[in-house]
C-alpha cells in the first residue's frame, strides 16, 4: 500500500512539474512564408451529381491544367485531376481537390487541398455562374498538404501549407504560403 502511495504521489508530483513548466512557456507565433501563386485551369464541363448524402449536392470540376510559380516551387498543373467538392444547403462549397504537379526541373508533386468557399447567396450564385466576382465579397481559404519522392522538395512532405483564393470564370487563383 506504501508504494501505491509513493507511485500516486510520483505521479502526481510529475504532472504538476509539467503544468508548471508549461505555464512558463507559450506556442511559438505562426508565420506564413510566400510559396507560390497557383492558377488552376478548370476549362472542362462540371459534373452534377446531385445530392449524395445529407451533406449536400456532390459536384466533381476537373482540373485540366495550369501554372505555379514561387521563389522555390514552380512549374505545371497536370491535366489529371478534380475538386471532388460538396455544396451544402447553405451553400458552403467544401473544397476536396487532388492533382499532380510538374516543377520545371521535371519533379511530380502530388498536391491535396481542402477548405471552404462561402459568401452571400447572391454573391455566390454570381461565381457559380463563372462571373468575376471582387474576392472581397466572399471567402475562398484552403489547405495544402503535399507529396513528393523528388529529393529537391523533400521538405514539402513536412510542410504545412494554407492559402487564400478566388474563383475567376474558368480558374481557380490562389496564393499559397507555408506555414512556419
Amino acid at each position: 500500500m506504501m508504494n501505491l502511495r509513493r507511485g500516486l504521489l510520483g505521479l502526481l508530483l510529475g504532472v504538476c512539474t509539467g503544468l508548471a513548466q508549461a505555464a512558463s512557456y507559450a506556442p511559438p507565433p505562426l508565420k506564413l512564408d510566400p510559396l507560390a501563386r497557383f492558377t488552376v485551369d478548370l476549362v472542362a464541363p462540371v459534373w452534377e451529381l446531385g445530392e449524395t448524402s445529407a451533406q449536400g449536392k456532390r459536384r466533381i470540376i476537373p482540373i485540366t491544367g495550369g501554372r505555379f510559380e514561387g521563389a522555390r516551387l514552380k512549374g505545371t498543373i497536370l491535366n489529371n485531376g478534380a475538386d471532388w467538392q460538396i455544396v451544402s444547403p447553405e451553400g458552403v462549397a467544401i473544397i476536396d481537390t487532388r492533382y499532380l504537379l510538374q516543377t520545371d526541373d521535371g519533379a511530380l508533386i502530388y498536391l491535396r487541398t481542402e477548405g471552404y468557399r462561402y459568401g452571400p447567396a447572391a454573391v455566390m450564385k454570381r461565381v457559380a455562374a463563372g462571373e468575376d466576382v471582387d474576392p472581397s465579397l466572399y471567402q475562398f481559404r484552403i489547405t495544402l498538404r503535399f507529396e513528393t519522392s523528388a529529393p529537391q522538395y523533400a521538405w514539402l512532405n513536412r510542410t504545412v501549407g494554407v492559402g487564400s483564393a478566388m474563383r475567376l470564370g474558368n480558374a481557380v487563383v490562389y496564393d499559397a504560403f507555408e506555414v512556419k
